[in-house]
């Protein structure tokens, strides 16, 4: 008896579809997984590349650059001999700042002083208001900064003035000193860490 020309067509037929079915399946979860996969949070490894270097030497005294640092802007700010003196003037420490000691983890421990930096003539602060996520502007003279949102104050250090829609300081990230003229955003001093998440308030 000969066999089936029918049943070998149809066997062909299941193997072809199967196999067709597989490489789909297959081509399916190739063009997806980089979806996925940029949907998840960022690893370890992904978050010790995510650093922005600041050339100081391109910022004059009185003036400040604004970076991008995870998808952040970050004011680095050249602050002169008396905006200096400004930031220790008792008129403006006693009562003018909600938060003038940085109490609120606002930042590093680092951080933690009356100019709320590493060195004292450069400022770096997240650019984003405390109140509700505006970016507050610059303004050098008196000095500080003012958002045009709701109209929050905050110093030359991005201390908040008290009475202002804004209850926290402006955030400072993590960074160090690369020599005298260049900082890296995102990488605390050797020997420290500080967890940009675990700030109170952006």
């Amino acid at each position: 008896m000969e066999p089936d020309g029918d049943e070998d067509g149809d066997t062909r037929r299941d193997f072809l579809t199967l196999v067709t079915g597989a490489v789909a399946t297959v081509g399916a979860g190739a063009c997806v997984w980089p979806f996925l996969d940029s949907l998840s949070p960022a690893s370890g490894d992904d978050l010790a590349d995510a650093t922005v270097d600041v050339d100081l030497s391109r910022i004059p005294p009185g003036q400040q650059s604004v970076v991008v640092w995870r998808g952040k802007p970050v004011f680095v700010l050249h602050r002169t001999t008396q905006a200096l003196r400004s930031l220790q003037d008792t008129s403006l420490t006693g009562r003018r700042l909600r938060d003038p000691n940085s109490r609120e983890r606002q930042q590093p421990e680092y951080a933690v002083n009356w100019h709320r930096s590493i060195a004292p003539q450069f400022g770096v602060m997240v650019g984003i208001c405390t109140h509700l996520g505006c970016i507050p502007g610059y303004v050098p003279k008196p000095g500080g900064y003012v958002c045009p949102c709701h109209g929050s104050k905050f110093d030359l250090a991005g201390r908040v003035f008290t009475g202002s829609p804004a209850f926290y300081n402006l955030p400072v990230p993590p960074y160090r000193l690369l020599g005298p003229n260049s900082l890296r955003i995102g990488s605390s001093p050797v020997g420290l860490d500080f967890d940009f998440a675990t700030i109170r308030q952006l």
